[in-house]
């Protein structure tokens, strides 16, 4: 299934409550949108139909899909266009019954080429802001560093963000894993915190348990995104389990890149029932073929999660939120509610 195509209502799963905490908005860019917004600003596409743009989001590993990644992102030029992109992201969020998004929303593949950091921003920003007035989805922003590219680059990037503090929940860290540990950005991240930033970070996809353990001591991060690989260290598991340290999981995301070759192989069940403070996400779902609802569908139907299983992870992504403690506990009594009336 592409995931453009109209997915199949799961009732239980569409009306849970629940909270998107791993997603990056630049990886919500449909090809259809990015089309379109490539004719609207006169840029010409390697692509001869919307068919032949589709294909090129298939992809056989983390390189190849940031390939196509941040040349799809070379479309986005006004403001107008980061507002598009994110309010299409909303929309299917609202279809899928979330009820509060963290975004991450990465400036360095903008600023990197000329477009000004206050003019991506904004667009994102403004269409958050209007999903909360029509459709009363909470939100907060998250601004990641190219793991990739230089502690100091990621510098310059955290102070664009200084003027939009207010805006801003935390500082991230993303992009290609192996080779570029946490530890190269432990200076960034301090002055990150020093300025009242939280912090998070990806960590243990594709690297070793190893880069789980130094975002947690040297970037002092409050969730894990993904974090898939913990299970390797059983130290690690049972550190994670009593700090209830949040893992922002992306299940499709991990069978597109070859974490796992079926979904039925994922981990997720298994943490789950180790007592890990597990969550679901789509991460980049315009490539990795579905939004959130589309992945809570797939992993009940590939690991026979039960309504209580599926409840426990959509409490569990309000409680690793960075929402007011009085707003996580009221969706957190909801989704209990939810349960009690839909039990297995």
């Amino acid at each position: 299934m592409s995931s453009n195509d109209p997915a199949p209502v799961n009732p239980f799963i569409q009306g849970l409550p629940k909270a998107e905490l791993h997603i990056h908005i630049e990886g919500s860019l449909e090809p259809e949108l990015m089309c379109d917004i490539a004719e609207r600003n006169g840029i010409a596409l390697p692509f001869k139909s919307i068919d032949e743009a589709r294909a090129a989001y298939e992809f056989d590993d983390l390189q190849s899909f940031l390939d196509i990644y941040y040349q799809g992102a070379l479309v986005l030029q006004t403001e107008r266009d980061f507002y598009d992109m994110t309010w299409a992201y909303i929309e299917r969020a609202h279809a899928d019954g979330v009820q509060h998004v963290e975004i991450f929303f990465d400036p360095q593949t903008h600023t990197d080429r000329g477009i000004p950091f206050e003019r991506a921003f904004e667009g994102v920003r403004a269409a958050l802001r209007d999903g909360k007035t029509r459709y009363g989805i909470s939100h907060e922003i998250i601004v990641c560093f190219l793991r990739h590219l230089s502690a100091a680059a990621a510098h310059d990037t955290l102070m664009h963000a200084l003027p939009y503090k207010n805006d801003i929940i935390a500082v991230g860290l993303d992009s290609s894993e192996q080779g570029h540990p946490p530890s190269k950005f432990e200076g960034v991240f301090d002055r990150a915190r020093d300025a009242g930033f939280l912090t998070v970070a990806h960590a243990g996809e594709e690297g070793p348990p190893a880069y789980i353990h130094e975002a947690l001591d040297l970037l002092a991060v409050k969730r894990i995104d993904h974090g898939v690989r913990c299970v390797e260290d059983e130290a690690l598991v049972s550190r994670l389990v009593d700090e209830r340290m949040p893992l922002t999981v992306c299940p499709l995301s991990n069978v597109k890149l070859r974490v796992f070759d079926t979904l039925a192989d994922h981990n997720i069940k298994h943490m789950l029932e180790r007592d890990l403070l597990v969550t679901i996400n789509s991460d980049d779902p315009a490539y990795f073929g579905g939004y959130l609802g589309e992945n809570f569908r797939a992993c009940q139907e590939a690991l026979d999660l039960t309504h209580a299983h599926l409840a426990t992870l959509a409490r569990n992504s309000f409680e690793a939120s960075f929402l007011d403690p009085a707003r996580k506990r009221e969706l957190m009594d909801a989704v209990d509610a939810y349960a009690r009336r839909h039990a297995d």
